[in-house]
């Protein structure tokens, strides 16, 4: 019989490296929350759908959608640091 191979190799994971751009992907998630928004607003009029209980609802989201854009936009375009 031949014996059996029990030696252990160690794997070391690096982080990998990550393109300069990879955050600014993270920002397409706005156009498509907008598009939705505009799919919401092209069917209420096709439909007429009343939609003026949601007017207050629809801005307050609106508003938080530039205050989201705003931070991604820092986030996004901020230096990477490696403290590891």
């Amino acid at each position: 019989m031949e014996p059996i191979d029990t030696d252990m190799e160690v794997m070391v994971r690096e982080p990998r490296q990550a393109t300069p751009g990879s955050r600014l992907n993270a920002l397409l998630l706005l156009p498509v929350l907008g598009v939705l928004l505009m799919l919401f607003f092209i069917l209420a009029a096709i439909f007429q759908f009343d939609i003026t209980a949601l007017v207050d609802s629809i801005m307050g989201l609106m508003m938080l959608f530039f205050i989201v854009l705003v931070v991604m936009l820092f986030w996004a375009m901020a230096t990477r640091t490696n403290k590891a």
